[in-house]
């Protein structure tokens, strides 16, 4: 199940984000829109949720959140654009990576759901 948040997930949330993968979520942060989507098998099925809601594809990263450590990944397939100058599956651009960083913890961060 994929999920738009637009604040802190609760319980539930964290636990149906985790139902595709099990031990972390895959994320897209809309760093203009201050939102994520999280859930399903692939960060593109999140991009997708959030294009039809209304994003734009510049503002689209995407990240992976693990909760038992509560750390997050910055590698997505996604994330490829030499058009931005982002040629890795990684965020190499520091204020974009602070900002999707920023989102995924004020929504994820310390989030109970066991």
């Amino acid at each position: 199940m994929i999920l738009i948040l637009h604040s802190r997930a609760n319980p539930e949330q964290m636990r149906a984000m985790l139902e595709a993968l099990g031990v972390y979520v895959k994320l897209v942060a809309d760093i203009d829109r201050n939102i994520l989507a999280g859930g399903g098998e692939l960060h593109a099925d999140c991009e997708q949720v959030l294009l039809k809601n209304g994003s734009r594809q510049t503002d689209l990263w995407g990240a992976d959140w693990y909760p038992f450590n509560q750390t997050v990944g910055y590698e997505s397939i996604i994330n490829i654009r030499p058009s931005a100058n982002n040629r890795s599956m990684e965020i190499q651009d520091p204020i974009i990576r602070s900002k999707v960083n920023d989102i995924i913890y004020r929504f994820l961060g310390g989030v109970q759901w066991q």
